[in-house]
């Protein structure tokens, strides 16, 4: 099985590459799906490897100055407090079976939506705020609204290992709509290397991380991101995101049903 974890890991490496979703939005469904580990297994595992991953991400996006710090204190403010407490109630829950599975099977398919409105309607919805400026959050407001949506995708991304990538960057987008498109995936990226982090160490504790999976795919991933980076330049990126969309409604309906 060694090898067809680590050609998941490439296939899903191609299409972060391509596409700039985060990986657990893909790679999370693909492990309860295809190869049927529970969803407290695929959450631990993917969130050690998405730490990872994207900590390679952080080192890059830092060298060219992408990372806004003062946005990922503010959002790691909310989020780290929010996923250790999580994690404190899922050890409360005791064994990870029954009721807990199924809730966090679900909070993976809604979490999948999520991306994929993200990935749908983002343009959209940055339109409909910039012809209403008076929406747009400034000061105190801005700051407090930023530490508030930490705390959320903390929760969501300790249930699900979802929400940090496509869903966080959308939100980001929404509250500082002035960032450079560069700007928003670094900072998105640099927030999430310490939340994955946290909750990864939280599921080390939960015991719900497999080694073996995490070795697997970390083997085939960095390449396949290599790679969908080189195909991004070639392909359409409306007509790949498009076909992502159409997948991942089809894998969350299938995780809620």
């Amino acid at each position: 099985m060694f090898l067809a974890y680590t050609v998941s890991g490439l296939s899903v490496g191609v299409l972060v590459g391509l596409t700039g979703v985060g990986g657990g939005s893909l790679m999370t469904p693909l492990l309860t799906l295809l190869f049927g580990f529970s969803p407290a297994t695929a959450v631990g595992t993917d969130l050690a490897f998405a730490s990872i991953t994207k900590g390679f991400g952080t080192l890059a996006h830092r060298a060219h100055g992408h990372v806004r710090w003062d946005i990922v204190r503010r959002l790691s403010l909310g989020s780290l407090p929010a996923a250790a407490l999580t994690i404190g109630v899922l050890k409360s829950a005791g064994e990870l079976d029954g009721p807990v599975l199924h809730a966090i099977r679900v909070t993976i398919g809604v979490s999948v939506l999520l991306t994929v409105l993200s990935l749908l309607f983002r343009s959209q919805l940055l339109a409909w705020l910039a012809r209403r400026p008076q929406y747009q959050l400034t000061g105190a407001r801005q700051a407090n609204a930023t530490v508030l949506v930490g705390a959320v995708i903390g929760v969501l991304v300790t249930l699900s290992s979802i929400g940090a990538g496509a869903v966080g960057a959308t939100l980001i987008l929404l509250l500082y709509p002035q960032l450079r498109a560069a700007e928003v995936a670094g900072t998105d990226i640099a927030y999430a290397v310490p939340l994955t982090a946290v909750a990864a160490l939280g599921h080390v504790w939960l015991g719900t991380v497999h080694w073996n999976l995490l070795g697997a795919l970390l083997v085939g991933s960095i390449p396949g991101i290599w790679l969908g980076a080189q195909l991004s330049k070639q392909l359409p990126e409306r007509l790949v995101r498009g076909a992502l969309a159409t997948v991942l409604t089809f894998v969350a309906i299938k995780l809620v049903s």
